[in-house]
């Protein structure tokens, strides 16, 4: 019989299940600290809990369906882990150091269709989307390595952010979150967690409708249609008459600011008159709206792109600011090991698919 992960249930769905195996309400309870808060790596760890529930854990679940197959520490602390799924596929996930907090970047999809021709991810095409126990067990790892060599610290900020579209995978996405959130858990709090999307308008609608509070980010990169659509084909289901309602029914509905993310390319959509056509597009939302500008990171396999210089950046960023819009210059995270924005890929994944 194939065990499946157990981090794949909810609160509500472990207890049911212990339930309809004829163990107590409370026992379920003690498994769910055993997990989240003592995080233990076997069932058998679990010492508070009668043979017969032991049992029944070990013969239909599985503590270790990711393992970890290489990892790389960057000079600023981030660390990329290459994770091995049970059926063979790698993915990548990053922890990142920051003066807040220790946050983890995980990957939602085995590669990705949406083909945004700046972002090595998308060399990967799309294999399948992760289990909901698949994204919580990159957490779940990661904070393994922060208890064995930071003993106390401990994940506090998750970003949707690694390889595929989060929203492509939405409902195992939104169960995974669950887990993440849940106050007798990992209890990381939603305004700690941000999901990011490429801007799959009738999933905004329905996250809008949720009872998640998250943070959302959508990556938009242009300010018009037209050259959107030379840099992310998605434009082309997805254009910004569609994009912006959405933002705007989130917005009201939720009354949560939403974070739009722009990789500055040279020459290409950093120019003065790109940041007075974002100015222009958001005029309407903009005291809800964080702009997070983001230092394009070279990709070998497409060289027509390049960084906007420094001084480019900065001229771009005082155009919004004159008008009144909030907005960053996002700070970098190992870049020295593909692990920053727009390089997630994995070069041991690419050489495998061939």
């Amino acid at each position: 019989m194939k065990k499946e992960s157990i981090y794949g249930l909810t609160l509500e769905q472990l207890i049911e299940w212990l339930q309809d195996h004829g163990q107590k309400k409370s026992r379920a309870l003690r498994v769910w600290d055993w997990l989240y808060r003592k995080r233990v790596a076997t069932f058998s760890e679990m010492t508070d809990l009668n043979p017969e529930c032991l049992e029944l854990l070990t013969d239909h679940f599985t503590l270790q369906s990711l393992r970890e197959h290489t990892s790389q520490e960057s000079v600023d602390g981030t660390i990329k882990f290459l994770f091995k799924l049970p059926d063979e596929n790698l993915i990548e996930t990053v922890l990142m150091r920051h003066k807040f907090g220790s946050s983890v970047c995980v990957t939602t999809q085995v590669g990705c269709n949406i083909g945004c021709s700046f972002c090595a991810s998308g060399l990967l095409t799309k294999h399948r989307d992760l289990s909901g126990s698949e994204i919580v067990e990159q957490i779940m790892k990661v904070q393994e390595y922060m208890d064995n060599a930071h003993q106390g610290e401990k994940v506090s900020h998750v970003v949707v952010m690694g390889i595929g579209e989060p929203f492509d995978n939405y409902i195992n996405v939104m169960d995974a979150l669950r887990i993440i959130i849940d106050h007798k858990g990992l209890a990381i709090p939603g305004r700690g967690i941000t999901i990011s999307t490429s801007g799959l308008a009738d999933k905004i609608y329905e996250f809008a409708d949720s009872d998640l509070k998250v943070n959302l980010a959508i990556s938009l990169h242009a300010p018009t249609n037209e050259l959107r659509e030379q840099i992310m084909k998605i434009n082309r289901v997805y254009p910004l008459e569609k994009i912006i309602p959405a933002v705007e029914y989130y917005l009201a509905k939720t009354k949560r600011r939403v974070t739009l993310e722009y990789i500055l390319l040279k020459d290409l959509n950093d120019q003065r008159e790109h940041a007075l056509q974002l100015a222009s597009l958001i005029k309407n939302i903009q005291q809800l709206i964080n702009i997070n500008l983001i230092p394009y990171n070279p990709v070998d396999e497409h060289p027509q792109y390049q960084r906007s210089d420094h001084e480019t950046m900065l001229a771009f960023y005082d155009v919004l600011k004159k008008h009144g819009i909030n907005c960053s210059i996002r700070l970098e995270h190992g870049r020295d090991i593909e692990a920053a924005c727009g390089q997630l890929r994995s070069k041991q994944v690419k050489a495998n698919q061939g």
